[in-house]
């Protein structure tokens, strides 16, 4: 059983090498979308996923056509602010696909609105714009986790 989570053109080394760490004590596959806005050799990734990433199961994709075209008929959801329903209404199933998108942006915006019904978002006060990028993977996997009895994690 797992879980992917798809960071689309991600910005922040720091927060995909802390996502990395995520998807190694998990067991989360990691599909990262270009343009990715660091090197993969960056000291800052590399230090936020410590010494996990011998752990990580990490694709690169070209661009997100490149990723829906190797993916056709996953079970997608989208991770975003202006989601309709909160993460944990979202009925997760085994290999299903996580989506978030980039830090300063999010997802595309056609992206979401071609697919409402699979748009989430973390439960937050209004005054607050968004979570972290990495605490909003560690919340959103986790709850997929929790539905799925936590597959081969003790």
């Amino acid at each position: 059983m797992s879980i992917n989570v798809v960071l689309v053109e991600p910005e922040i080394p720091q927060n995909t090498g802390n996502i990395a760490r995520t998807c190694a004590a998990t067991g989360c596959k990691l599909h990262l979308v270009k343009p990715l806005g660091f090197s993969v050799e960056d000291k800052y990734l590399k230090r936020a996923g410590l010494d996990y990433w011998n752990l990580v199961d990490i694709t690169y994709y070209d661009n997100l056509d490149a990723f829906f075209e190797a993916h056709k008929g996953g079970n997608f959801f989208y991770s975003t602010t202006k989601g309709k329903y909160r993460h944990s209404d979202m009925k997760y199933e085994d290999n299903c696909y996580i989506l978030f998108g980039k830090e300063t942006a999010g997802l595309p915006k056609s992206l979401l609105s071609a697919n409402p019904e699979r748009c989430i978002r973390v439960p937050m006060i209004d005054e607050a714009r968004s979570l972290n990028l990495s605490n909003s993977v560690a919340v959103v996997v986790y709850e997929a986790l929790r539905q799925l009895g936590y597959p081969n994690l003790r």
